[in-house]
Protein backbone atom coordinates (compact mmCIF):
# COMPACT_ATOMS: atom_id res chain seq x y z
CA UNK A 1 0.00 0.00 0.00
CA UNK A 2 1.35 3.29 -1.28
CA UNK A 3 1.83 5.96 2.35
CA UNK A 4 -0.27 8.92 2.31
CA UNK A 5 1.12 12.11 2.89
CA UNK A 6 -0.24 14.42 5.30
CA UNK A 7 0.74 17.45 7.61
CA UNK A 8 0.88 16.96 11.16
CA UNK A 9 -2.52 19.53 11.55
CA UNK A 10 -3.84 17.55 8.76
CA UNK A 11 -3.20 14.21 10.65
CA UNK A 12 -4.45 15.46 13.69
CA UNK A 13 -8.10 16.68 12.17
CA UNK A 14 -8.73 13.52 10.65
CA UNK A 15 -7.34 11.87 14.46
CA UNK A 16 -9.67 14.16 16.29
CA UNK A 17 -12.84 13.18 13.42
CA UNK A 18 -12.94 9.46 13.96
CA UNK A 19 -12.60 9.89 18.03
CA UNK A 20 -15.62 12.11 17.74
CA UNK A 21 -17.35 9.49 15.24
CA UNK A 22 -16.43 6.73 17.83
CA UNK A 23 -17.07 8.68 20.79
CA UNK A 24 -20.21 10.86 20.27
CA UNK A 25 -22.11 9.56 16.59
CA UNK A 26 -22.21 5.75 16.96
CA UNK A 27 -23.30 5.70 20.15
CA UNK A 28 -25.78 8.17 19.52
CA UNK A 29 -27.07 6.41 16.32
CA UNK A 30 -27.03 3.15 18.25
CA UNK A 31 -29.56 4.99 20.83
CA UNK A 32 -31.29 6.15 17.84
CA UNK A 33 -32.15 2.81 16.22
CA UNK A 34 -33.19 1.12 19.54
CA UNK A 35 -35.58 4.17 20.14
CA UNK A 36 -36.77 3.48 16.52
CA UNK A 37 -37.26 -0.08 16.98
CA UNK A 38 -39.96 0.20 19.69
CA UNK A 39 -41.94 2.09 17.86
CA UNK A 40 -42.93 -1.13 16.43
CA UNK A 41 -43.14 -2.68 12.74
CA UNK A 42 -39.40 -1.79 11.01
CA UNK A 43 -40.83 -2.34 7.57
CA UNK A 44 -43.10 0.96 7.84
CA UNK A 45 -40.78 2.75 10.18
CA UNK A 46 -38.99 5.72 8.56
CA UNK A 47 -37.10 6.93 11.76
CA UNK A 48 -35.56 3.61 12.00
CA UNK A 49 -34.20 3.48 8.06
CA UNK A 50 -32.86 6.52 8.36
CA UNK A 51 -30.49 5.83 11.26
CA UNK A 52 -29.42 2.89 9.69
CA UNK A 53 -28.81 4.54 6.73
CA UNK A 54 -26.97 7.17 9.27
CA UNK A 55 -25.26 4.22 10.88
CA UNK A 56 -23.70 2.40 7.39
CA UNK A 57 -22.57 5.88 6.66
CA UNK A 58 -20.84 6.56 9.94
CA UNK A 59 -19.29 3.32 9.96
CA UNK A 60 -18.08 3.99 6.69
CA UNK A 61 -16.30 6.77 7.51
CA UNK A 62 -14.60 5.22 10.17
CA UNK A 63 -13.50 2.91 8.24
CA UNK A 64 -11.98 5.12 5.52
CA UNK A 65 -10.59 7.03 8.65
CA UNK A 66 -8.77 4.23 10.18
CA UNK A 67 -7.46 3.27 6.66
CA UNK A 68 -5.84 6.69 5.99
CA UNK A 69 -4.71 7.02 9.74
CA UNK A 70 -3.13 3.83 9.37
CA UNK A 71 -0.92 4.93 5.88
CA UNK A 72 0.05 8.42 6.69
CA UNK A 73 3.18 9.79 6.31
CA UNK A 74 3.18 12.87 8.30
CA UNK A 75 5.77 14.98 7.22
CA UNK A 76 6.27 18.48 8.82
CA UNK A 77 7.40 21.25 6.02
CA UNK A 78 9.26 23.07 8.86
CA UNK A 79 12.05 21.16 7.93
CA UNK A 80 11.59 21.11 4.59
CA UNK A 81 12.88 23.87 2.12
CA UNK A 82 14.34 24.30 -1.54
CA UNK A 83 11.52 24.10 -5.20
CA UNK A 84 8.01 23.46 -4.46
CA UNK A 85 6.85 20.27 -2.65
CA UNK A 86 4.57 18.58 -0.45
CA UNK A 87 3.87 21.03 2.21
CA UNK A 88 4.79 24.30 0.67
CA UNK A 89 2.59 27.41 0.91
CA UNK A 90 3.03 29.02 -2.33
CA UNK A 91 1.94 32.36 -3.46
CA UNK A 92 1.00 32.74 -7.28
CA UNK A 93 -0.18 35.85 -9.19
CA UNK A 94 -2.33 34.79 -12.30
CA UNK A 95 -0.41 36.86 -15.30
CA UNK A 96 -3.76 36.97 -17.14
CA UNK A 97 -5.45 38.80 -14.38
CA UNK A 98 -2.91 39.95 -12.04
CA UNK A 99 -4.98 37.89 -8.81
CA UNK A 100 -2.64 36.93 -6.38
CA UNK A 101 -3.19 33.34 -4.34
CA UNK A 102 -2.01 31.62 -1.82
CA UNK A 103 -1.97 27.73 -1.50
CA UNK A 104 -0.32 25.15 0.63
CA UNK A 105 0.51 21.88 -0.99
CA UNK A 106 -1.54 19.41 0.88
CA UNK A 107 -2.52 15.95 1.03
CA UNK A 108 -5.68 14.43 -0.49
CA UNK A 109 -7.41 14.13 2.56
CA UNK A 110 -6.86 17.88 4.06
CA UNK A 111 -7.22 19.27 0.97
CA UNK A 112 -9.86 22.30 1.01
CA UNK A 113 -9.66 25.00 -1.95
CA UNK A 114 -11.74 27.71 0.62
CA UNK A 115 -9.20 27.25 2.63
CA UNK A 116 -5.96 27.68 0.79
CA UNK A 117 -4.92 23.44 0.97
CA UNK A 118 -4.21 22.59 -2.56
CA UNK A 119 -4.82 18.51 -3.23
CA UNK A 120 -1.37 17.21 -4.04
CA UNK A 121 -3.05 15.15 -6.87
CA UNK A 122 -4.85 18.23 -8.42
CA UNK A 123 -3.45 19.78 -11.35
CA UNK A 124 -2.25 23.10 -9.67
CA UNK A 125 -0.30 21.18 -7.43
CA UNK A 126 1.37 18.81 -9.89
CA UNK A 127 2.48 21.79 -12.26
CA UNK A 128 3.74 23.55 -9.16
CA UNK A 129 6.09 20.73 -8.30
CA UNK A 130 9.64 21.31 -8.42
CA UNK A 131 9.41 25.21 -10.01
CA UNK A 132 10.99 28.33 -7.82
CA UNK A 133 10.22 31.35 -7.12
CA UNK A 134 9.88 33.53 -10.54
CA UNK A 135 9.08 30.50 -12.68
CA UNK A 136 6.05 30.55 -14.72
CA UNK A 137 3.86 27.64 -14.92
CA UNK A 138 1.35 27.31 -17.64
CA UNK A 139 -1.80 24.82 -15.68
CA UNK A 140 -4.68 23.11 -18.08
CA UNK A 141 -7.57 23.49 -15.30
CA UNK A 142 -11.23 22.28 -15.98
CA UNK A 143 -11.69 25.93 -16.83
CA UNK A 144 -9.00 26.48 -19.44
CA UNK A 145 -5.52 27.02 -19.44
CA UNK A 146 -4.17 29.54 -16.67
CA UNK A 147 -0.53 30.71 -16.35
CA UNK A 148 1.00 31.64 -12.97
CA UNK A 149 3.90 33.27 -11.86
CA UNK A 150 5.27 31.85 -8.79
CA UNK A 151 5.84 34.56 -5.85
CA UNK A 152 6.76 33.36 -3.24
CA UNK A 153 7.58 29.96 -1.44
CA UNK A 154 7.24 29.26 2.05
CA UNK A 155 7.75 25.94 4.39
CA UNK A 156 5.93 26.93 7.81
Amino acid sequence: MEKIPMTRAGHAALETELKHLKSVERPAIIRAIAEAREHGDLSENAEYHSAKEKQSFIEGRIKELEGALGLAEVIDPAKLSGTIKFGATVTLVDEDTDEEKTYQIVGEYEASIEKGLLNIKSPIARALIGKEEGDSVEVRTPGGDRAYEVLKIAYV
